[in-house]
């Protein structure tokens, strides 16, 4: 369960991962995460894109196009067009001006304008998303400029005039509510704002941004509030001109050890092997090579055949950098992106098998003690609850099994003669047979219930044990295999590379049918945090190591994920597995517990994890009476 926090962000999941595909390709930095945060930046030594809170909006378009276009400003923009030493000279020149926070947003908005125009010319595609994202700004500005002008905010007015005038449709917008002063201040900007549209680089952005600062600086004090942040952070400890410069550097090793190696007892090949071709000549004849960024070796007196001046000692398998272009014979983009696939499930497999968020969690089984006689007791209590349930329950499967087991087999084409003769009339190709001998039908099934034993638990544990109690009663009369399992993460025990997570079963497969154990039930306990992505990818794997048919996966849950370092992506981690459960095969279902009615977010929250497939329940103590139904309609699914 997800406690308060003050910083309660509601995830769209599939938002989510669209978004972090997004950032994966344009970046080309195949390990990137997209994260939400106050503003948007690109972090290369965090190795993150965020996208900006001020996205987080109820319309899904708007929020769509607007986390979108951040990606785009910042991969296919920020990362390739923007110049880390125009921003240092930028900064160096504005030091003393006292602005910083105006000076921030400024050049983050010129220089996203000239990007974005930038961007539309490259991929035209991206030209509807950032529509959406002037309008929506457009109106954004305008509320805020109201709210500045009645707060006497001088600054923040004047900011939000100079994006209404850069973004406007038409010349010289009307601002009729504005303080005389910045409207004359805005005049005298005019014509340093209009030269942004000429801008061709960062320079020519910078030496804009400069001017106004210092015009401002002996007039404004700095801005209140904040609409864009820096969208490169930790600049001032890169070296290169941009951040793909950055990214793709190439540094001689940081120490100077040396070793001396007898050419003659190394095997060499004097051979040449080109990869040129006609279709990928680059224009400028100059070719490209493997790179790996080594920063500690050893330098050796070994020759290479092919040696580079550019670097001091032989690199390989790294980042490729060439040009590419389409290719006039066969398209082999599709085989690519299979590869690339290919190689990421490879890596999740090796590296992270449960998902790279639960890269440190361990499975710890826990197997339920033989039960004392208050917990028979307390067990035999509940029995008589459910009782009814139970038993109004059984009967109707048990009279579908018996119905179809008795239901003769109509319209076949051999078997016994109907007395129905009307068919050769009625039909070029009658069938008039049927067969009484059908074999009894069977319920070929298997069951796993997850039960969340998080601390939240507290209040819900004794009326969620009547819901258990009632699955594990019909399930056990009508024979059917299922086993119960409850999950938490051990919040005490947890270190950086390492997170325990206890699987307590109280039922297992193999436990008899003819040997009540139910009492078992009774030692679920409310524990600690719950990383449902992770019990959910473990249960999945023991699901498929069954014969039987259908596959049921029952969670009962009362919140969103919340365990060590599983905040924001909890909810998508946990809809991934559920959607790679369904994939192979097994049919997932989340059941929340709540403890009164059910808010929008909460449904919200179930259905970004769980789709369709989620039953809510409002008040625990309705679970057995509600629990029933979807047992019901599961186990005829099965039939």
């Amino acid at each position: 369960m997800k406690y308060n926090r003050w910083d309660d962000i509601m995830v769209d999941t599939d938002l989510f991962l669209q978004l972090q595909d997004l950032a994966t390709v344009f970046s080309g930095i195949p390990d990137i995460k997209f994260e939400y945060a106050y503003g948007s930046f690109i972090d290369l030594k965090a190795n993150k894109i965020t996208g900006g809170k001020l996205w987080d909006v109820p319309e899904p378009t708007i929020r769509r196009s607007g986390y979108k276009t951040d990606i785009f400003l910042r991969t296919i923009g920020s990362l390739h067009y923007s110049s880390l030493s125009a921003f240092r000279s930028f900064w160096k020149n504005v030091e003393e001006a006292n602005l910083d926070k105006f000076a921030t947003q400024l050049i983050t908005l010129l220089e996203d304008l000239r990007l974005e125009e930038r961007i539309k010319q490259d991929r035209p595609g991206s030209a509807k998303d950032f529509a959406i994202r002037k309008s929506y700004l457009k109106h954004y500005f305008t509320t805020q400029l109201a709210t500045n002008i009645t707060r006497s905010y001088a600054t923040d007015e004047l900011f939000c005039m100079i994006y209404l005038l850069l973004q406007a449709d038409g010349p010289d917008p009307a601002f009729p509510q504005a303080n005389r002063r910045q409207l004359e201040q805005l005049e005298e900007l005019k014509p340093h704002l209009y030269a942004t549209f000429e801008a061709k680089s960062t320079v020519d952005i910078v030496r804009i941004a400069t001017t106004i600062v210092w015009k401002l600086s002996d007039k404004y004090k700095d801005s209140l509030n904040i609409y864009f942040t820096f969208p490169l952070s930790e600049w001032k400890d890169y070296e290169r001109n941009t951040l793909f410069d950055e990214l793709t550097r190439t540094d001689d090793v940081a120490n100077d050890d040396r070793e001396e190696v007898d050419p003659e007892k190394n095997e060499y090949m004097d051979e040449t092997f080109s990869t040129w071709h006609r279709e990928n000549q680059n224009a400028d004849r100059k070719q490209t090579f493997l790179q790996f960024d080594l920063d500690v070796g050893t330098k050796t007196n070994l020759q290479g055949g092919g040696a580079r001046e550019t670097e001091d000692a032989d690199q390989a398998m790294g980042a490729v950098q060439g040009s590419a272009g389409k290719s006039e014979q066969n398209d082999y983009s599709s085989l690519d992106a299979l590869e690339k696939q290919t190689a990421q499930q490879h890596k999740n497999q090796n590296g992270a098998p449960y998902g790279e968020e639960n890269r440190n969690a361990v499975a710890m089984i826990k197997n339920a003690a033989a039960p004392t006689f208050a917990d028979v007791t307390r067990y035999q209590t509940f029995v008589r609850d459910i009782e009814s349930h139970k038993r109004k329950l059984a009967n109707t499967i048990e009279k579908v099994l018996e119905h179809k087991k008795i239901m003769p087999r109509k319209d076949l084409i051999y078997g016994r003669l109907s007395k129905n003769l009307l068919p050769i009339v009625t039909e070029e190709y009658p069938r008039l047979f049927y067969k009484k001998d059908q074999d009894a039908k069977e319920i070929d099934a298997v069951f796993t219930l997850l039960v969340d034993c998080s601390a939240s638990m507290h209040q819900k544990m004794d009326e969620t044990k009547k819901g258990i109690v009632l699955f594990h009663e019909v399930l056990d009369h009508l024979k059917i295999p299922h086993t119960i399992v409850g999950f938490w993460e051990d919040a005490t025990a947890v270190k950086e590379y390492y997170q325990p997570n206890h699987f307590h079963v109280v039922h297992a497969f193999t436990d008899s049918f003819y040997q009540n154990t139910g009492a078992k039930i009774m030692q679920l306990e409310p524990e600690e945090d719950n990383r449902d992505g992770f019990s959910i990818r473990v249960m999945t794997e023991k699901l498929l190591t069954r014969q039987e048919k259908h596959k049921f996966l029952l969670v009962f849950s009362d919140g969103e994920p919340a365990a060590a370092n599983y905040d924001q992506n909890g909810i998508v981690d946990t809809h991934v597995a559920v959607s790679e459960a369904r994939k192979k095969g097994i049919d997932v279902i989340g059941m929340f517990l709540s403890d009164g009615a059910i808010d929008e977010r909460e449904d919200e929250t179930m259905k970004n994890i769980y789709g369709r497939e989620r039953l809510m329940i409002p008040d625990v103590s309705e679970l057995p009476e509600r629990f029933s139904p979807i047992l019901k309609k599961l186990l005829l699914r099965s039939i």
